[in-house]
């Protein structure tokens, strides 16, 4: 059995995402080896508190034997059919506990291989409604700056992180960006009842200058996730619902990562923020991670217009080889049992404001330029020079804050400058003690480290330029 050296470097010639292909073979990455509720252990045998749940994923926590048990079950008696032409079990049952969670009446579920599959395949159902429609023109999707919706070639198109369209390509001829709807960024001086007139006006300037002929879909994360958990203003998305519906357009909510609990609700969009979406995206939770699968729910209207519009077959053309796979639907059958069986949407409603009221004790540490989130999700920015746009200095004081979190516990997953918090729907009061007392002994550690440093540097810099004795 290799040790946990020898694993650490194998890991060199596993490409993960987002890798620095430059640094290939220099990596050391922490090692993993099992995990137990909130809790990871690595190969050293360290406790870290998973603060990020994987990637906003592990809901109902690490180490479920029920699940793994409900997996093995499902392969033993049947690991896999051709989703073209077969069905199981697992698939059918879970579309239809899916579509009775979904708001309104998205009550077709189309299984694919996770968030990003899931996004695109959304997406090219657009295309196709409208092709069926007899609008080949209304094809324009409008997105938001600093939102994530996967990494396939259109989704990354779509996303709004610009520090991510480094050396790739990207689709922009049909694809439009509109500011993110974040409250830090509103001007001095204007009410909250402007910034939400001015977000919303930039849909619709956008609208005007695309034509609203020519425009398809808008899409929009509930809480921009790894943008940074940024919170829109109050009744954002149902003016945006209103301006999509005056231009005929559809709106897609992707809740890649606000469905399944981490708002208190196994669907955000209605429950938290009061509209019906047209489609809707969702992943990560769906199966707590424990097995990869993502889905995109779609309005029995427009599958109904496509009946009527499609005369004698409308083929979507678009699907994968795992599409409704039998063991990962039987995990995230499994995985919804767990969550209704515990509570925990009930408890993620508990626990969340407290999660807020806990991270907010952190802004008086003075590097802290925000503290933001709802429900289940946080971010802390900080900046070692306030409002200054430096990214290898961004960089720096993420890296070091995760490097002092881990070793004292608590892995954070540092997004740039911005510490993202996520952690299972099982947390308790306690953990969330725990979890924020670690970072802000992080934080303080980074921010001291740093100005040792300066201090030093500035010191032998004085030396060198010192006359002789």
């Amino acid at each position: 059995m290799s040790t946990s050296a020898e694993l650490k470097k194998s890991d060199n010639l596993f490409i993960h995402p987002w890798d620095d292909i430059v640094k290939i073979g220099g990596h050391e990455r922490t090692l993993l080896d099992r995990g137990e509720g909130v809790y990871v252990y690595d190969s050293e045998g360290n406790r870290l508190l998973d603060a990020p749940a994987g990637m906003w994923c592990v809901n109902i926590g690490h180490g479920r034997e029920e699940m793994a048990q409900a997996v093995y079950d499902q392969i033993m008696a049947l690991t896999y059919v051709s989703p073209w032409s077969m069905t199981t079990g697992p698939a059918a049952e879970f579309a239809a506990q899916i579509a009775e969670q979904s708001p309104g009446d998205l009550n077709h579920v189309f299984f694919t291989t996770g968030g990003s599959t899931a996004v695109d395949s959304a997406l090219r159902f657009v295309q196709f409604y409208n092709n069926i429609r007899g609008l080949p023109n209304k094809k324009h999707i409008i997105a938001q700056k600093k939102g994530y919706h996967g990494s396939t070639y259109l989704c990354g198109s779509v996303s709004g992180k610009a520090r991510d369209k480094s050396h790739l390509d990207f689709e922009t001829r049909w694809v439009h960006h509109i500011e993110s709807p974040h409250p830090l960024h509103r001007p001095a001086g204007q009410s909250d009842a402007e910034f939400l007139d001015a977000c919303v006006a930039n849909l619709e300037n956008m609208i005007d200058q695309v034509g609203p002929e020519n425009c398809a879909v808008f899409v929009a994360e509930p809480i921009q996730a790894s943008g940074g958990v940024i919170v829109p203003p109050d009744g954002y998305h149902k003016r945006c619902l209103e301006v999509c519906r005056r231009h005929d357009m559809l709106y897609l909510s992707d809740e890649v990562v606000t469905a399944f609990g981490r708002l208190g609700h196994c669907f955000a969009s209605q429950d938290v923020f009061g509209i019906t979406p047209d489609i809707i995206t969702t992943a990560k939770g769906l199966t707590s991670g424990y097995i990869p699968m993502g889905a995109f729910l779609v309005s029995d209207r427009l599958i109904q217009e496509v009946k009527e519009r499609g005369g004698d077959s409308a083929v979507f053309s678009n699907g994968f080889t795992y599409s409704g796979h039998p063991v990962a639907a039987a995990a995230g059958i499994k995985n919804l049992e767990i969550i209704q069986r515990e509570k925990l949407f009930e408890q993620a409603r508990e626990t969340g404001p407290y999660l807020q009221q806990q991270m907010q004790s952190l802004r008086d540490i003075s590097i802290v330029s925000d503290v933001r989130g709802m429900g289940l999700m946080a971010c802390v920015e900080c900046e070692l020079e306030q409002g200054s746009d430096d990214l290898e200095m961004d960089l720096e004081i993420g890296k070091r804050i995760d490097r002092h979190c881990q070793a004292m516990g608590l892995i954070v997953r540092p997004i740039i400058n911005m510490c993202v918090m996520s952690p299972p729907l099982t947390i308790t009061r306690s953990q969330i003690d725990e979890m924020v007392a670690i970072l802000r002994k992080g934080i303080i550690a980074a921010m001291q480290e740093v100005s040792d440093q300066r201090a030093g540097n500035e010191s032998l810099a004085q030396r060198h330029s010192s006359p002789a004795a």
